[in-house]
């Protein structure tokens, strides 16, 4: 069958081994695969990627960085056989989503970052039965393959500590903004500033339900804590607080993931503030600690997501409760996934591409 392989940093379009499915998995045909931040980086630094997850403490399968790896984690898939001693829960023909993983005798195999099974970029896939999830109430298939990035923003607004009163602010509205934008909106709160240079992401931005939308080159996102009742410093804090006045939980979603970032939130940011890191910045970095604890700056850093925030996520795109229309900007087939990922570079020409390995 036909994927598309990582191979000496490269992309080809080649044919791999054909799939059977062992006992607990189902073959599927993929049908759409959302290209992700993460592919773009792991195109050339793959290596660095996987050392940095190993110091973290991640499990090590044996991954070898520097073999063939077919990327996909977003996607939604058709089934079309199932493993010896299956219950068929769900038929053949059947569309769905699933966590990214692939459960064996030997462990786990995370789709998109195996060299022993192919992730969405390729014309078929194994998935653990016990994991997917049938796409509900006739969502479409370019609907339910932004499953799995929206629930990275489910996953980071479910780390804030939000109050009823909170006012948050989304820094970056590339995917993992627009995602914590949408489940913000999803949970009621608000109001939700977003800020971003891009007029496409700013626009994508205010669909999902973005209260504010600012352009940082025209005016600093900073500037509006004041008249949403956040008064910056300690001091005019504590006299709100002497008059008996509440403060607005001031919740700030860094989701740029470049280096003096999380520096420049904690100086600008009001006193109190919590400020979820959601964007990975795969580069060291620098902050000054002394300006977070005089300012009582709380810093939380968040990945991924749960499969109950996966599943839920799946339910709030199949009722409407996200409402994601327009954000696939663009398809393409095994042989244009190359140029997909140079495209992609340009924040103007893309929001979201999907790979549709069978279209």
């Amino acid at each position: 069958m036909k994927a598309v392989i990582r191979r000496d940093k490269r992309l080809v379009c080649d044919e791999i081994a054909e799939l059977t499915p062992a006992a607990g998995q189902v073959l599927v045909r993929t049908l759409a695969c959302g290209i992700c931040g993460s592919d773009l980086h792991a195109l050339h630094h793959m290596e660095h990627m996987i050392d940095l997850g190993r110091r973290s403490g991640s499990p090590d399968n044996g991954f070898d960085p520097a073999a063939d790896t077919v990327f996909g984690h977003e996607f939604c898939a058709e089934i079309l056989d199932h493993g010896p001693g299956s219950p068929k829960t769900l038929k053949a023909g059947t569309r769905v989503v699933s966590v990214p993983v692939t459960m064996h005798g030997a462990g786990v195999e995370a789709l998109g970052f195996s060299n022993r099974l192919p992730g969405g970029f390729a014309e078929r896939m194994l998935l653990s039965e016990a994991l997917i999830l049938e796409v509900p109430n006739g969502l479409p298939t370019d609907k339910a393959a932004l499953t799995e990035p929206f629930a990275v923003g489910a996953h980071a607004v479910a780390k804030a500590r939000l109050e009823p009163k909170s006012v948050a602010l989304v820094v970056g509205c590339g995917p993992v903004g627009l995602a914590v934008i949408a489940a913000l909106k999803a949970k009621g709160h608000g109001p939700v500033i977003a800020a971003d240079f891009s007029p496409r992401r700013r626009a994508a931005a205010e669909r999902l339900g973005a209260d504010i939308v600012i352009d940082p080159a025209q005016e600093s996102p900073h500037e509006r804590w004041e008249g949403l009742g956040v008064p910056k410093t300690r001091q005019a804090q504590g006299m709100m607080r002497m008059m008996g006045q509440t403060i607005a939980q001031p919740v700030i979603f860094e989701c740029v993931g470049a280096p003096g970032v999380v520096q420049a939130l904690i100086e600008a940011a009001p006193a109190g503030a919590q400020i979820v890191v959601a964007g990975v910045c795969m580069e060291t970095d620098r902050i000054e600690p002394s300006i977070a604890i005089t300012k009582e700056i709380e810093l939380t850093f968040v990945f991924g997501y749960s499969p109950e925030e996966f599943a839920m996520t799946l339910r709030q795109l199949s009722e409407g409760v996200i409402d994601v229309a327009g954000l696939v900007t663009g398809t393409v087939g095994l042989d244009g996934v190359a140029d997909a990922f140079v495209a992609l570079g340009d924040p103007e020409a893309h929001v979201k591409i999907l790979v549709q390995p069978n279209g």
